[in-house]
């Protein structure tokens, strides 16, 4: 693997691409619970939206096959265009070429992929996009899935021996955070830590409004009790 690999993610250096995050995709997802795939999937756009990262969102067949793409997803980045396609390799269209280009020339040459589903979609960009540029693909596994278990992690095996690099959403987000000093971003971590991290956000709520007795998050009616039954 080259050493260029060895240069870690910044909000400089990074561009994010979500590649068909769409229902008639999501249905077919065996290797991943669905439910928790929308949830790392909107956990790594919120991050790259704190970051100021840009972000490609590509879609295949939207009113001929596979239903629009999630809207916690489009929320996220709502001026976005979206990229539509008929073939299943996103390389294959200009449009996406000429997106990813353009924040390359920025210096963002690393590219962060969410797809589904990794054995087709995911994988044939990632070879594709190695094979004709300098950019380096770095594959977000728990933000990807596939039809099988076998088949995300054969595809994931294919694209690792190629030097596509695999990482999770988290690692990526803290990769771009890297130091809790910078200030400027971390309420935005944190707030996206404590919606999508599961244990490790309920930690920090804890935290927060046990032991640095921080308010609650949400406004709730009066806590009244306890009242033992006679």
């Amino acid at each position: 693997m080259s050493n260029k690999y060895l240069e870690l993610l910044t909000p400089q250096n990074s561009q994010v691409i979500f590649i068909d995050q769409q229902p008639q995709m999501a249905f077919g997802v065996q290797s991943i619970d669905r439910q928790a795939l929308k949830n790392n999937v909107v956990a790594l756009a919120r991050g790259a939206k704190a970051f100021k990262i840009p972000a490609t969102i590509t879609t295949v067949e939207t009113e001929g096959f596979s239903g629009y793409t999630y809207p916690e997803l489009l929320a996220v980045f709502p001026e976005n265009r979206i990229l539509e396609r008929t073939s299943m390799n996103s390389w294959d269209d200009q449009n996406v070429r000429d997106a990813l280009a353009a924040n390359a020339a920025q210096g963002r040459r690393k590219v962060v992929v969410s797809g589904l589903w990794t054995e087709v979609c995911n994988t044939t960009f990632a070879l594709s996009c190695l094979h004709d540029t300098d950019y380096e693909i770095y594959m977000v596994a728990d933000a990807s899935g596939g039809t099988s278990a076998d088949a995300h992690k054969y595809a994931m095996d294919r694209m690792i021996q190629a030097g596509i690099v695999p990482v999770t959403w988290q690692q990526v987000v803290l990769e771009w955070q890297r130091d809790w000093a910078r200030k400027e971003t971390y309420e935005d971590v944190m707030a996206l830590v404590k919606d999508h991290s599961g244990a490790y956000g309920m930690g920090v709520d804890y935290a927060y409004t046990m032991v640095h007795k921080a308010p609650e998050r949400v406004q709730h009616g009066e806590r009244i009790g306890p009242n033992p039954a006679k």
